[in-house]
């Protein structure tokens, strides 16, 4: 029986750390994937038990291989796959930025004006332009 030989570009989609195949080789062409502090490439097979620190726009991951996925499945289901390692400071840190997250709605009352501001507005536009 042959061991299944999965590229690590391939296997880092395959868990869902990274949206795209090609997202994931680009990272490792930039150096945000090492292994024992040193870049590596995207065409390196993956071993089990060999652990990866992944540098991702989100997150700083460290991962130790305990599975591998050839194809890409569901979250929960790819979990399975691998241990996260990440130091509790990265997950402390990444906890507060949800937290303080800029939702992109507009406090109350502030920005464009109700129907009724409108309404007012244009009322006020019209008895200038009478006297």
């Amino acid at each position: 029986m042959e061991k299944e030989k999965i590229r690590l570009d391939k296997y880092l989609w395959a868990i869902r750390l990274f949206k795209t195949r090609t997202v994931a080789s680009t990272a490792c062409d930039k150096g945000r994937v090492k292994m024992n502090g040193e870049s590596i490439k995207a065409s390196r097979i993956v071993k089990l038990e060999d652990i990866y620190e992944v540098k991702t726009d989100e997150k700083k991951w460290v991962i130790k291989v305990t599975g591998l996925l050839a194809n890409r499945v569901q979250y929960s289901e790819a979990v399975k796959f691998y241990e996260d390692q990440t130091p509790i400071e990265e997950k402390e840190r990444i906890a507060f930025q949800t937290v303080s997250f800029y939702s992109g709605k507009r406090l109350s009352k502030i920005g464009r004006p109700t129907k009724k501001e409108r309404r007012d507005i244009d009322g006020f536009m019209d008895g200038n332009k009478e006297s």
